[in-house]
This record gives C-alpha cells, sequence and structure tokens, in this order.
C-alpha cells in the first residue's frame, strides 16, 4: 500500500492533496480537520458550528470539533492500514490559543492514555474553511 491514501470516511480534501502517502513504514497524514464525511464534495459540514448568511457564527462547539477531527484522524489511519496506537507525531493548528487550548488539551489527554505522541500546538489566524482547529499527524504502518 506504498503511495497515496485516500478514504471514503474522512472528508474530501479541500484541494489537490491526498489524505495521506505510506513511505516504507511511515504514514504522513495530510491536514485533516472535523468537517463530516459527505457524498458531496462541496459539504462542509462542521459538528457544532451554524453560520448565518454572512458568515458568522450562530452556535459554536469546540469540543464537537475536536471529537470529529479526532474520528477523523482515526478513519484515515485506518484506510490507510495503520491505527490510533501506531501516531507518532501531531501537530495541532488552533485559530484560537486562548479560547481553546485548554478544552483541546483535556480532551486529547481523554485520547492518549497509552500511547503519547510527540505533539506541537501551533496558534494561526485562519484555515481553509471556517474550522476551528486542524491536525497534522505522522504515524508508523
Amino acid at each position: 500500500m506504498e503511495g497515496k491514501i485516500n478514504s471514503d470516511k474522512a472528508p474530501k480534501a479541500v484541494g489537490a492533496y491526498p489524505h495521506a502517502r505510506k513511505v516504507g513504514n511511515l504514514l504522513f497524514l495530510s491536514g485533516v480537520g472535523p468537517r463530516v464525511a459527505k457524498s458531496n464534495e462541496n459539504d462542509s459540514a462542521v459538528p457544532g458550528l451554524k453560520l448565518d448568511h454572512n458568515g458568522n457564527f450562530e452556535e459554536f462547539d469546540f469540543e464537537a470539533q475536536v471529537h470529529s477531527v479526532f474520528a477523523n484522524v482515526k478513519a484515515v489511519l485506518e484506510s490507510s492500514g495503520s491505527n490510533w496506537e501506531n501516531l507518532v507525531d501531531v501537530t495541532v493548528f488552533l485559530v484560537d490559543m486562548k479560547r481553546d487550548f485548554k478544552t483541546f488539551n483535556r480532551i486529547y489527554a481523554e485520547y492518549f492514555t497509552e500511547n503519547q505522541p510527540c505533539r506541537t500546538t501551533v496558534a494561526i489566524n485562519a484555515l481553509p474553511t471556517p474550522i476551528a482547529i486542524e491536525l497534522k499527524c505522522i504515524a508508523t504502518v
């Protein structure tokens, strides 16, 4: 299973890139966000997020986005012949570090009780879709 990997259980990419690439026994995931996997490529449903017609937040639930992004990472890992326990490095991108870091850290600790990969958390000012979090991961296969 060398090369590019795409999973029908994860949201479609918003650009020209695969969900993951396998090189030797390493698996490199492209940035994974919390959008829900749908058959429609243009569907950008984000759990816990509802926007008005001007793009302003009507509802925002960061915890729902964190659980969803973890589910999407698991889907890509499993479609690639790997699993959650094989994660070795996680880079976290948050659009609002002050608001979301404490909540993310708490939920992260619930998901990583045994395996604890290396982690870097970075504050950024925006992501390509109206999401609050994205993960970039490396795992073994």
